[in-house]
């Protein structure tokens, strides 16, 4: 990748007993340098990597449902992909008990040429009880999801969250490469419904660009940032920003946040995108051009000309949602998909 990536604005001075509201709420990235650095699990990844797994069986659940990981050959050099046609991936799933896992991380963690291995998404309350409560962060109120990701050397293809994301290194390194939700057409994006671990993710490897095939991903370099990470450190990352994630060394832990600026009770905007492709995409160009302008004038720019002229009483899917008025709306959509 291109040496003239600029890096990610820091900061060093935040207290993870009050996470700051310009940072949670910011739409821009920042790494937050040394913001775990206190943690018992950043002490350990700094010591070793079985000092690491030590501390992390001290929390293992007993009788806990096993882990999902994704294990690949030495020859996709850490990167999970498709297979060459798209019709496949370059690795295998398996169900396994965290501690064998673990085991066998520390196992290849001296081998030159070992397998691929990567634990990820992994909610820390249902695998590692009281984790939380010695490695702790100051919400303001909020209650995001904590996930941990554990793996060796990997690379992790450019992808978005719709949720914000604070991303927490305690183990290992890790390069983190950015780019704003405006880059999607410059990243080459590839199926939305088949994709290698939920999200779709960019086809473009990162360490040796394809310019041939994937030129404007030079265009896409122009606006990203990046960042190295070490243990104790952390990276905000806003939602639908694009991030591509390395895990560096031979063992790697990573602790995620991830949280929302609205109601529970919304659904993704994923789905309003695949009924869009269901029922719009596909129209004629003069009837979705029609359809352009209904959204326009009801979900991307409402105002006065929306509902102004109905009653307030009578508004009901035009006036502000609440979880009610979502769930009643909920059920008619499914009432009408399972027609």
């Amino acid at each position: 990748m291109s040496p003239a990536i600029r890096q990610i604005g820091e900061r060093a001075d935040v207290d993870p007993r009050a996470l700051p509201e310009d940072v949670l709420l910011s739409t821009e990235p920042v790494v937050l340098r040394g913001v775990v650095a206190r943690w018992p699990m950043a002490q350990a990844g700094r010591a070793s990597a079985q000092a690491a797994v030590a501390y992390l069986r001290r929390f293992e659940r007993q009788g806990a449902p096993p882990v999902a990981a994704m294990v690949g050959p030495p020859e996709i050099g850490g990167r999970f992909f498709y297979n060459a046609d798209l019709s496949g991936f370059n690795f295998r799933q398996e169900k396994v008990p965290l501690g064998v896992a673990l085991n066998t991380l520390l196992k290849y963690a001296q081998d030159g040429n070992p397998p691929t291995i990567y634990i990820g998404s992994t909610t820390i309350d249902t695998w590692l009880p009281g984790f939380q409560a010695e490695n702790h962060l100051a919400w303001g109120g909020r209650e995001p999801l904590a996930s941990i990701w554990i793996g060796n050397r990997t690379r992790i293809a450019a992808h978005q969250d719709v949720p914000d994301n604070l991303a927490c290194v305690v183990a290992g390194r890790r390069r983190v490469t950015l780019f704003p939700p405006q880059q999607l057409s410059n990243l080459y994006i590839g199926p939305l419904d088949y994709t290698p671990a939920g999200q779709p993710i960019s086809l473009v490897d990162f360490s040796a660009p394809d310019y041939q095939r994937f030129p404007n991903f030079a265009q896409a370099l122009e606006h990203a940032q990046t960042a190295e990470l070490e243990p104790g450190d952390a990276v905000f990352i806003p939602s639908m920003w694009w991030h591509h994630m390395e895990a560096l060394e031979t063992f790697n832990v990573l602790v995620n946040y991830w949280w929302r600026r609205t109601p529970a009770w919304m659904d993704t905007p994923m789905n309003a995108l695949m009924l869009a492709i269901m029922t719009v995409r596909d129209l004629p160009p003069e009837q979705r051009a029609v359809w352009e302008d209904v959204f326009r004038h009801y979900v991307f720019q409402p105002g006065e000309a929306t509902a102004g002229h109905i009653p307030e009483d009578a508004r009901r899917v035009l006036s502000p949602l609440d979880e009610t008025k979502a769930r009643s709306l909920r059920a008619r959509l499914l009432q009408r998909l399972n027609r």
